[in-house]
């Protein structure tokens, strides 16, 4: 592979390492800290406040009281409008500082950051910031002199537990409808990459978000994140991550009954039919495959070719694979960063040997790449089937399976065979074919002629075990609301 030559961009200060609680910055109280890792280097960039019970108890009593004393949720949805654009402005005049500390936390291409994860965070905002003075009730038509009609109430101290492969565009998305809605937040970030959020955390501020509506806690799952969980005075947890973390949350959170939400993972069909543009489609699987370093919970990660075009396919899909640029993250000209920890790539690592022993094609890529960092070639298996580890587990890498189809029927059936259901694509110039697709395949989204195409107004989220309700658009809105009902008398 080769490695990037253009302009580097310079690395950011780390400024916030401790949590925020109330309107303190604040050390844990049990003093411990842990290390965030750059991924590109293995090197230590910060030693983080790690939070704890004590600590997600001292978040929780500052949210409740900002919740139930405080102004937010009692503010002129205008008033709270108005916050969460200055917020969205204050990320927009940072963009170059907060694009590069997300790089360096996380690894993604600083091209990446800069074209994607900061505009999409901004428009999230805004979108949102929009709908605040726009959540409503409804007038009812009930029998009897009886006037009744619908209140949208806030849900209240909300808990949202954010993962490591997108962490500022995971904030915009939790913390978006919960603002407009008047909610107030205890947010766990992922250990891997907490700077951004904690950055976010002071531009809140800044923006003039009352202190408690927004209290941030860095620390592990099994510590915070549980304690965030358990905690009986929180009333709702939203959770994006993995789908075993969702059961022991969903376990965690029965005692209380809290609301949940979860985005969890993804097995992704991408099917192209041989009247595809093969040219976008290769593309565009490419794409749907290798972005984020495959990281990425609805990638194209099972990859359908009808069989009298797949040979072309996959030929030329190697040849983008192997194009791939693969260096210094914070390089222009880099195109694929490392993975996100030592564990996250012997994981994928273990998944290409897997696919290897069973009896899978690697046709490039396959090894690690570099001295330093966790970093893994761009990979590309033919010749798959469906009982393969590498077809039916999500991976979570750079690592691309192509199986072969015959006709619609079949694809069908199999791209249905998973318990999975986030996302899924279909390429093809026949509208009849796209619309069985769209139809017929169990997936919360589905893209036709393109791959992860995202808006801040179309709902995300998944079938079966890839979640439970949806984030964006009006849908995201329904998280963080109750439905009151009230029925007056006229008589």
């Amino acid at each position: 592979m080769a490695a990037a030559t253009e302009s580097v961009a310079a690395a950011p200060e780390v400024r916030q390492t401790q949590m925020l609680i109330g309107d303190e910055w604040r050390d844990s109280v049990s003093g411990k800290t842990f290390e965030t890792l750059n991924p590109a280097t293995e090197e230590v960039l910060a030693n983080v406040a790690e939070g704890d019970a004590a600590d997600i108890d001292l978040a929780v009593k500052a949210a409740r009281r900002a919740f139930e004393d405080g102004e937010w949720s009692r503010m002129d949805a205008r008033d709270r409008s108005a916050c969460m654009n200055r917020l969205a402005d204050l990320i927009e005049a940072d963009l170059e500082e907060l694009a590069a500390l997300e790089t360096l936390d996380n690894g993604k291409p600083i091209s990446d950051s800069r074209a994607a994860d900061l505009p999409l965070t901004i428009d999230c905002l805004r979108y949102y910031a929009g709908w605040a003075d726009k959540i409503h009730g409804d007038t009812i038509p009930v029998r009897g002199d009886f006037f009744t009609y619908t209140r949208r109430e806030p849900t209240g101290v909300v808990g949202q537990i954010i993962p490591w492969n997108f962490p500022l565009l995971m904030v915009a998305w939790k913390w978006g409808p919960a603002l407009a809605a008047g909610c107030t937040i205890v947010m766990k970030p992922a250990e891997e990459t907490p700077l951004t959020c904690l950055r976010m955390g002071e531009l809140a501020l800044e923006a003039g978000i009352p202190p408690g509506v927004i209290n941030i806690v860095p620390g592990y799952g099994p510590t915070a994140g549980s304690a965030l969980v358990k905690h009986p005075d929180v009333d709702k947890i939203a959770f994006t991550g993995e789908h075993r973390t969702g059961q022991i949350i969903m376990a965690e959170a029965a005692e209380t009954l809290k609301r949940i939400t979860f985005e969890l993972g993804g097995k992704s069909p991408n099917v192209v039919f041989a009247d595809a543009d093969l040219d976008a489609a290769i593309s565009g699987s490419e794409f749907g495959l290798f972005f984020n370093q495959g990281q990425c919970c609805c990638a194209g990660s099972r990859l359908f070719v009808e069989e009298t075009v797949h040979d072309e396919f996959v030929e030329r899909v190697v040849a983008r694979a192997k194009e791939r640029k693969l260096g210094n993250p914070l390089d222009n000209g880099t195109t694929q960063g490392p993975q996100i920890s030592a564990e996250q790539r012997d994981r994928i690592m273990g998944f290409i040997d897997r696919g290897n022993s069973q009896g899978a094609t690697c046709l490039t890529g396959g090894n690690t790449y570099g001295d330093k960092g966790y970093y893994i070639e761009p990979t590309v298996f033919s010749d798959v089937t469906d009982d393969m580890d590498i077809a039916t587990d999500e991976i979570f890498g750079p690592v691309m399976n192509i199986l072969k189809f015959k006709d619609i029927d079949e694809v069908v059936e199999r791209a249905n065979n998973t318990y999975f259901g986030l996302a899924a694509a279909v390429w093809t110039r026949d509208i009849g074919k796209a619309h069985q697709i769209a139809h017929s395949v169990r997936a919360g989204t589905v893209w036709v002629n393109c791959y992860d195409v995202f808006d801040a107004g179309a709902p995300f989220g998944g079938f079966k075990m890839s979640g439970i309700g949806r984030e964006l658009g009006a849908a995201g809105l329904d998280n963080y609301t109750e439905l009151k009902t009230v029925t007056m008398s006229m008589g």
